[in-house]
């Protein structure tokens, strides 16, 4: 089926502006009725959404929901008093912020004192001064709104740092710092480990065709279907230009391969449409394996799935190479079984056009568990 030019990737999204859709909505703890009254009145009034408790258990309840953009804690109350009540929401809290608002009567010094040091940003006295109260109300709304744009604007930064803009995967940075962990940790604990290098072939050609536009669109296009055929738990990265790099964790010969095809059957089933018409594309695949006899590092690891892939493309591009030592190459065919690999230390003709290269004599047995993707419909090599 084809996919439309305007399929995207899962780029970051942009930071969504904090407390713009809603009044802000203010939680109201006093044991006194006739003072909590007061309060839910003048905030109603002035345009905030406010729910009101008797005691700071039910608003450390209440607050812990979500959603709550301020709390207005009387100082003495039953069960759980406004200090204590506040120390425990700054714990709470400790990744966002949550202002909160102490209210005392107006010869409690020492409360007030002990309350800004566990943390309150302010208080008011009783009895209220109605535009006193909203002043305080609206500055601390007004520094918690601009404490979540910035959060927010800094989440986002942090997503673009490790994320390709264009297709949404993982960029070149992030690629080494997760790639060395999972190769530390498959040395650790002994486990199989793969790496897919994907190459979109003759993508100068299409831009040469249809522009950067087009070549944008195939490059997307790949970057979907490669994301649709790994785990959550496998590494996508942009690795240049055209090409991808994919981490397989806990992933031996048979579950790399078949990864590898189900990458290449999606690329060549699902041309592109732009300019009124279809433009097919497919993808050279290289497949690297640890461990193995000369795969013994990660840089060796990149290598060996670099020289697989060159191989591929030498031999006109269009099929998988996967690097065993010397090599071996084929081309995944629609609903065909490929041939058979040659006996050991035999090498198959080159004019043969599903499988070229030659057979390593000693490959090493895998035991370990694969990909837990579900097979294709092919024999395993």
């Amino acid at each position: 089926m084809p996919i439309s030019e305007d399929i995207r990737g899962a780029p970051p999204s942009a930071p969504a502006e904090p407390m713009s859709s809603r009044p802000p909505r203010i939680v109201v703890a006093d044991d006194d009725r006739l003072a909590r009254q007061m309060l839910v009145s003048i905030l109603h009034k002035a345009g905030f959404q406010v729910e009101a408790v008797d005691d700071g258990q039910e608003a450390i309840e209440l607050i812990g929901r979500g959603g709550v953009d301020l709390a207005l804690l009387d100082i003495v109350m039953p069960r759980l008093t406004g200090l204590e009540a506040c120390r425990l929401l700054k714990s709470m809290t400790s990744e966002t912020f949550l202002p909160v608002v102490l209210v005392t009567v107006k010869s409690d010094t020492a409360s007030r004192v002990e309350g800004l040091k566990i943390g309150a940003d302010d208080y008011v006295c009783k009895p209220f001064e109605e535009e006193e109260l909203l002043a305080r109300v609206g500055a601390m709304l007004r520094i918690k709104r601009l404490h979540d744009q910035v959060a927010a604007q800094r989440a986002y930064l942090e997503q673009l740092s490790i994320h390709d803009e264009m297709t949404g995967l993982y960029n070149y940075r992030y690629l080494f710092t997760r790639l060395n962990e999972e190769f530390k940790r498959a040395e650790r604990y002994h486990e199989p480990f793969a790496c897919v290098l994907v190459d979109i072939d003759r993508l100068k050609a299409m831009n040469d065709i249809g522009g950067r536009s087009l070549g944008d669109a195939v490059i997307r296009r790949v970057a979907d279907g490669i994301r649709r055929s790994v785990r959550e738990v496998d590494v996508v990265s942009r690795y240049g230009g055209e090409e991808f790099l994919i981490v397989l964790p806990s992933t031996h010969f048979a579950g790399s391969l078949t990864v590898a095809e189900r990458i290449w059957r999606e690329a060549s089933g699902n041309p592109v449409e732009f300019g009124g018409a279809t433009r097919p594309c497919s993808v050279s695949i290289g497949v690297s394996l640890y461990p193995s006899r000369d795969v013994r590092t990660k840089d060796a690891l990149i290598r060996a799935a670099e020289s697989a892939l060159h191989q591929a493309k030498r031999e006109g591009g269009n099929r998988i190479c996967v690097f065993q030592q010397h090599g071996q190459i084929y081309t995944p065919t629609g609903g065909a079984e490929p041939p058979a690999p040659p006996p050991p230390g035999k090498l198959r003709r080159s004019s043969d056009p599903t499988f070229v290269a030659a057979q390593d004599d000693a490959r090493e047995p895998l035991t370990r568990r694969g990909t837990d993707l579900p097979p294709l419909p092919r024999k395993p090599l």
